[in-house]
């Protein structure tokens, strides 16, 4: 089942490129924009990370700390983040654990790969309660970074 707005966000631990351990649940206090993604280097996600990047002092000024999620590697994370320049965290859900609890998995991807994680965006407020979500099945399209930006100045 899909998680709707007003839903508890579900709780995770994943490791970022840098290896380090983030838990959703030690970020209460803050808002969270959470941008699962397909696979690292493809066009539009590296679309899609590039104007988190450029905008992140927006969203800085909006009280939100931005993850990016995929079912890849942490090297290959690692490796993408520094080809971008991006400066936000990539976390690695190479065991698919956030991507299914969040609805945000393709059974079957382009090429016949299995188990990659959807295009999908959630903002999470500082309670840890979902205040919107996003899930696309077609990995082409880009979020919806006005409705995104619309619900963190409406936690503020």
């Amino acid at each position: 089942m899909a998680l709707q707005t007003g839903q508890q966000a579900p709780d995770f631990t994943l490791r970022d490129n840098e290896k380090n351990k983030v838990t959703l649940s030690e970020q209460k206090g803050k808002n969270v924009v959470l941008l699962f993604f397909p696979l690292a280097f493809t066009s539009t996600c590296t679309k899609e990370l590039c104007y988190m990047r450029d905008n992140l002092n927006m969203y800085n000024n909006l009280n939100a700390e931005v993850y990016g999620i995929s079912v890849d590697s942490l090297y290959s994370l690692n490796k993408f983040k520094e080809e971008q320049n991006l400066n936000f965290p990539l976390l690695s859900d190479f065991n698919k654990e956030a991507s299914i609890a969040y609805d945000s998995l393709y059974e079957t991807f382009s090429n016949d790969m299995r188990g990659v994680s959807k295009r999908a965006s959630f903002v999470i407020d500082k309670e840890g309660i979902v205040r919107y979500a996003e899930v696309l099945e077609n990995a082409g399209e880009l979020p919806n970074f006005k409705a995104i930006e619309d619900t963190l100045n409406s936690l503020n």
